[in-house]
């Protein structure tokens, strides 16, 4: 049976006890990848930060909160998969040093120092060998441009590019647009797919 490695959702990077960073990310895509892969009859690894979705049936769902949490189990279970998509939305940025108690208001600014978080997706690309790696691109402008250059910059093998708009949300359970490029260059693009139909194509093309 082979693995397939899924990460999902958001990261949340702390200020202080009560407060921290994050994105709009819900997991949708990733708890979807995971699910049609184990119907596909994959043994599945689900590594997943906080979100409300309930884990597809039979997937072993390793929960994470930060960015460096993530990295580490993403990392670990890659050594034994055989094929991995990292879905989820890494917070670019942590806090250098978190508050230990809660920051009270005092008046007037405040700065937060932050440092870059490691790029997961960048160090799964060198360490791959014959796995196959897919990731997501999110793009606000040159979508295709952007997408092929992440796909090349990250040696991946597939990648899927959706772009924020107006006119369709992307987070969420709604309908979507995505772009999904090869490392042969092929591409299909989707339109006003649900992300389980959007799963199930990505499913196909690992499969293949």
């Amino acid at each position: 049976m082979k693995t397939l490695l899924v990460a999902a959702g958001p990261t949340r990077e702390r200020i202080d006890p009560v407060r921290f960073i994050s994105n709009r990310s819900t997991g949708a895509f990733g708890y979807e990848i995971a699910g049609e892969a184990r119907r596909r009859g994959f043994k599945v690894v689900l590594v997943s930060g906080p979100t409300i979705l309930k884990p597809p049936a039979g997937v072993r769902l390793i929960k994470v909160e930060t960015a460096l949490e993530m990295r580490s189990a993403f990392l670990k279970e890659f050594k034994k998969a055989d094929s991995a998509v990292m879905a989820a939305a890494v917070s670019d940025w942590r806090v250098r040093t978190p508050a230990m108690s809660k920051i009270k208001k005092a008046g007037g600014c405040r700065s937060l120092e932050l440092v870059e978080n490691p790029d997961i997706l960048a160090e799964a690309g060198r360490r791959k060998g014959n796995r196959l790696l897919v990731g997501f691109a999110l793009e606000t402008e040159a979508l295709e441009a952007n997408a092929r250059g992440k796909l090349k910059a990250k040696n991946l093998d597939i990648v899927v590019a959706n772009k924020l708009s107006t006119a369709k949300d992307v987070f969420g359970s709604g309908k979507t647009d995505v772009l999904i490029i090869d490392r042969s260059g092929r591409k299909v693009a989707l339109r006003n797919k649900s992300k389980r139909e959007i799963a199930k194509k990505i499913i196909e093309k690992i499969i293949s």
